[in-house]
């Protein structure tokens, strides 16, 4: 059975750093088949793209809210997806999900109707 888990949240101040992981388990096929993506929602709002990997690594994407903040990487060896977000603000507060879709193609997507795979999510609280 596919999982993705996600890791690594927590309370931080702002102004800090997190780093996010997802880790991969039970896919049928390789983890390179996947382009991947990291989303967030806190309660009563909609789900937000916020940032997308490739198969390779080599093309992200990231939304206008966490551009130049965030940085999204994967290791294909290991079957694990990272999010190092620095520069935390309060309004960062919410529940991250990780989420793959098999895709060879060259880009990746911020629209959460394109993943077919989701994490449970962990939650990121930053204090002001």
């Amino acid at each position: 059975e596919e999982q993705l888990v996600e890791s690594g949240g927590g309370l931080v101040e702002a102004g800090g750093s997190l780093r996010l992981s997802c880790t991969a388990s039970g896919f049928v096929a390789d983890f390179d088949d996947y382009a991947m993506g990291w989303f967030r929602q806190t309660s009563g709002e909609e789900r937000e793209g916020i940032s997308c990997i490739s198969w390779s690594g080599a093309s992200t994407h990231y939304s206008e809210s966490v551009k130049d903040r965030f940085t999204i990487s994967r290791d294909n060896g290991a079957n694990i997806l990272h999010l190092q977000m620095t520069s935390l603000k309060p309004e960062d507060t919410a529940k991250y999900y990780c989420a793959a879709t098999p895709s060879n193609g060259a880009s990746c997507s911020l629209d959460g109707d394109d993943f077919e795979y989701w994490g449970k999510g962990i939650q990121v609280t930053v204090s002001s």
